[in-house]
């Protein structure tokens, strides 16, 4: 029996006395597309940093492809790729060495073959010998979805992938997470751009005051009404 790529059972989470995450419950199967929306402050980021083992919930559990991401953390990050506010690159290295030394983490097979094509696929191969310090933004974007992918993860993990990108780069964005989907991918993904999360995403979960609000699928929902959920749950 197959499971979700993802299982998230009351999982919270506090900084000192105050609450961020009360008790947040969500599935994703393969070959869903999540669109995790929220006011500044809902707990998204913090939920995707337990998420991609970068911080440690306070309580609940959290399944990655059946692995538990506290008691098989390593196994479970093999299965993760993450593009966080940073970009989680090495600046004195170049845009290639930081491929490579991933690649090498993550015990990929002719991992320098792989990171190359990468850096073809993302517009960066002119740049491989360039330190990842000299890049733009939108390059170290585009050199962080590279590395998000390199390993080939079952679960994409995304906040905010749009941010920095031009039009090409997001053109890029679409392409990529529609390879990611056609190849039995899964992504949860955050963004501030309404239309972007209606053109990705299959399902809309609403994260408010640090609890699942609403997951709905978007097909059934019209940009305005997310519009009105969202300022709603700012209330």
């Amino acid at each position: 029996m197959s499971h979700p790529y993802l299982e998230i059972s009351k999982l919270k989470k506090n900084y000192g006395l105050k609450p961020v995450l009360r008790g947040v419950n969500l599935a994703v199967e393969p070959g869903q597309r999540v669109a995790l929306l929220g006011a500044n402050g809902a707990g998204k980021t913090t939920l995707l940093r337990i998420l991609a083992g970068l911080a440690e919930p306070d309580e609940g559990r959290v399944h990655i492809c059946g692995l538990d991401i506290i008691h098989d953390a390593q196994q479970a990050r093999r299965a993760v790729g993450f593009v966080g506010h940073q970009p989680y690159l090495y600046d004195d290295l170049t845009a290639l060495e930081n491929l490579l030394f991933f690649g090498r983490m993550y015990g990929v097979k002719q991992h320098r073959q792989r990171a190359r094509t990468l850096l073809e696929r993302v517009g960066l191969l002119k740049r491989a010998s360039d330190r990842a310090s000299a890049l733009s933004r939108g390059q170290a974007q585009r050199l962080a979805l590279a590395r998000a992918l390199l390993h080939t993860p079952r679960l994409l993990l995304l906040d905010e992938p749009d941010t920095g990108l031009d039009e090409e780069g997001i053109a890029l964005l679409e392409a990529l997470l529609h390879e990611h989907m056609q190849a039995g991918g899964a992504v949860l993904f955050t963004t501030h751009q309404f239309e972007h999360a209606m053109q990705w995403s299959d399902h809309i979960a609403l994260l408010s005051g640090g609890r699942m609000a609403s997951l709905r699928e978007t097909r059934s929902l019209e940009a305005g009404s997310v519009r009105q959920a969202y300022q709603e749950a700012l209330r």
